[in-house]
């Protein structure tokens, strides 16, 4: 497996701040925060402390905004009932965007516990003209560090990791 590790103590390099943008921005998803959903359908699963929203659904938080086909949201069982959500799912044409810049993937899962946030399925961040894509990106929403990796190996393959970038454009300074 490709991968390429990005740190925050890569100051002005591209793509590490647009991924690491990202993972900041992604973990906006705060699952304490006041949320706007919308969707086709909702299925509340108390049992399972499970609140299931499917049909061209829409999650607005502040400025940010999650759309894809469903949105499972778990919440942590307290007692005989539910706590804090702590995992929340984004499946089918994954869309986050913020004002700086949109992530796209086939999944994305938020995890509180971990403070991970993982997007699937030929993900590509966007931000300005600048573009990073690749098969699977892990971020730390700690510590910032993310990691974009493809399942293609190989010089000259098409689907490795891949970045196209633009001087002064999709970096804050």
């Amino acid at each position: 497996m490709r991968s390429a590790k990005l740190k925050s103590g890569l100051a002005g390099v591209a793509a590490a701040g647009m991924l690491l943008s990202a993972g900041s921005a992604l973990a906006q998803l705060d699952p304490r925060a006041p949320m706007d959903i919308t969707a086709d359908s909702q299925v509340v699963v108390q049992s399972q402390c499970l609140s299931d929203w499917s049909g061209a659904v829409e999650a607005l938080q502040g400025r940010t905004r999650l759309r894809a086909d469903s949105i499972k949201m778990f919440a942590v069982k307290k007692g005989d009932g539910c706590g804090d959500y702590d995992r929340i799912e984004a499946r089918g044409q994954v869309y986050f965007v913020t004002p700086e810049r949109t992530v796209r993937g086939d999944t994305a899962i938020y995890t509180a516990r971990n403070e991970t946030i993982t997007m699937t399925g030929n993900v590509i961040v966007v931000q300005g003209k600048s573009v990073v894509r690749g098969d699977r990106m892990v971020i730390n929403t700690k510590s910032g560090e993310a990691n974009l990796s493809s399942n293609t190996k190989g010089r000259g393959k098409s689907g490795r990791v891949r970045g196209v970038f633009y001087p002064n454009q999709g970096t804050s300074r």
